[in-house]
């Protein structure tokens, strides 16, 4: 057993599991942060067009360098890497402050420079704190409960769109006004959630395994930046980042483009394209609710994972096949985002925390969200050009990167349910 196993076995969190969940709502906060940026601005995306009369080239821009792409994967690489070095608490704490920052550029913003700024810096913060938050929440969560936190986590990923989009719903006639306020909303909650931040206790066993002499560990478990490239590693983040990397080209490119799409190819209004996402959002927090939380920890994640995967290469291949009418959108947002919720996003969460020791946890998740944030930056760059030459091209792409996320997720998909960090450590160093 590791020394840092020695230590934090046995250690468990609030016997009440009141602190329990209130740590990981707290933490999970950065998924509502970091999914209501990105769906923010894909419903902001039109009205600035209108507005400033953004060209293609800007619209693939703003798609690539903002919270859902490149300056995301920036903030994790870095933010990663000194959560491991400096800890959980003082990472997540105080980078929702730069967020507000470089969401104020939003608020104002009055020409196209402002916004891609505004969101490179808003990418920036919401990157570095993803690998804190959910380090975090695997080392506070019971051992038993593991995957329950990490899909209350998912489940705020999912509000934060569905408040934003609600809010533009109903503010929908003041315009581009309605952008600004919703991006208000995004900077006052950052603020709030410093000040309650601030309350948090630093992870017990970041804390123990800090404490732990280096020649107590086993040499790939030391921490050391170099300590992640060994071959164990490097299997492990090429599993997750293949996994999670080609799942996130559609779900990027879908997230931040698809009320665009529904207004410039379905020829909806602005109110519904809205609306679908919406409900697409409400559906994925029922999915993870009745489905990932109530099962992730007792069956078998490959299962679940494959029967996820299933489900929304089907739901995408109807806007490959079909026309985008708004029959055929409805039926394929249900699919999605029932499939989606109990698949890729809520295992990388889950299995990124499980299959790396605690002083390299948040490192290996900042280089692998670093990975999957800056190629689909690449990626969606490309997007306004492939949507303008014909969507159904671009359908069957996406058909495809759900496939092959599918087939890697399946056939490496560990079987960590119900086990603790600590025995996950041992059974890697037996390996």
């Amino acid at each position: 057993m590791t020394a840092e196993g020695k230590l934090a076995q046995g250690q468990q969190p609030d016997p009440s599991g009141k602190g329990d969940w209130k740590n990981t709502i707290l933490a999970g906060l950065a998924n509502y942060i970091d999914a209501g940026s990105i769906v923010a601005g894909s419903a902001a995306l039109a009205l600035w067009v209108e507005a400033y009369g953004l060209s293609t080239d800007l619209v693939g821009l703003i798609g690539a360098f903002g919270p859902n792409a490149i300056a995301a994967g920036i903030g994790a690489l870095i933010g990663g890497r000194l959560c491991d070095k400096l800890g959980r608490k003082k990472i997540y704490q105080y980078d929702m402050l730069f967020y507000a920052f470089g969401m104020m550029w939003l608020v104002f913003a009055m020409n196209a420079w402002m916004i891609v700024l505004g969101f490179f810096l808003v990418g920036l913060a919401v990157g570095a704190d993803i690998p804190a938050s959910w380090s975090l929440i695997a080392e506070m969560a019971p051992d038993k409960k593991r995957g329950k936190h990490s899909g209350v986590a998912q489940v705020l990923w999912y509000l934060g769109p569905v408040v934003v989009l609600l809010m533009f719903l109903v503010l929908e006639p003041l315009g581009l006004m309605a952008a600004r306020l919703v991006f208000a909303h995004l900077a006052i909650l950052a603020v709030a959630l410093t000040f309650l931040r601030s309350r948090m206790k630093e992870s017990q066993r970041w804390l123990d395994a800090q404490s732990t002499k280096p020649d107590d560990c086993a040499p790939f478990e030391r921490g050391r930046w170099r300590d992640l490239f060994t071959r164990r590693h490097i299997r492990s983040m090429a599993f997750l980042a293949g996994m999670y990397l080609f799942w996130n080209l559609w779900a990027g490119t879908n997230g931040f483009f698809f009320p665009y799409i529904l207004r410039t190819v379905g020829n909806q209004s602005q109110a519904m394209s809205v609306a679908i996402q919406a409900l697409s959002f409400l559906i994925g927090m029922a999915s993870i609710y009745f489905v990932f939380m109530k099962y992730a920890d007792k069956l078998n994640q490959r299962m679940l994972f494959g029967l996820s995967a299933v489900i929304q290469v089907v739901g995408m291949s109807l806007l490959a096949i079909f026309p985008l009418t708004l029959p055929v959108a409805l039926a394929h947002v249900f699919l999605m985002a029932f499939g989606q919720g109990f698949g890729a996003q809520c295992f990388f969460q889950l299995w990124s925390s499980e299959m790396f020791p605690t002083l390299l946890r948040s490192t290996a998740q900042g280089v692998m969200f670093a990975v999957v944030r800056i190629v689909l930056g690449v990626f969606t760059f490309f997007v306004p050009f492939l949507t303008a030459t014909g969507f159904t091209t671009l359908a069957w792409i996406l058909v495809g990167f759900l496939t092959i996320s599918g087939v890697i997720g399946f056939v490496w998909a560990p079987r960590n349910e119900g086990k603790s960090l600590e025995q996950l450590d041992d059974e890697r160093l037996t390996a």
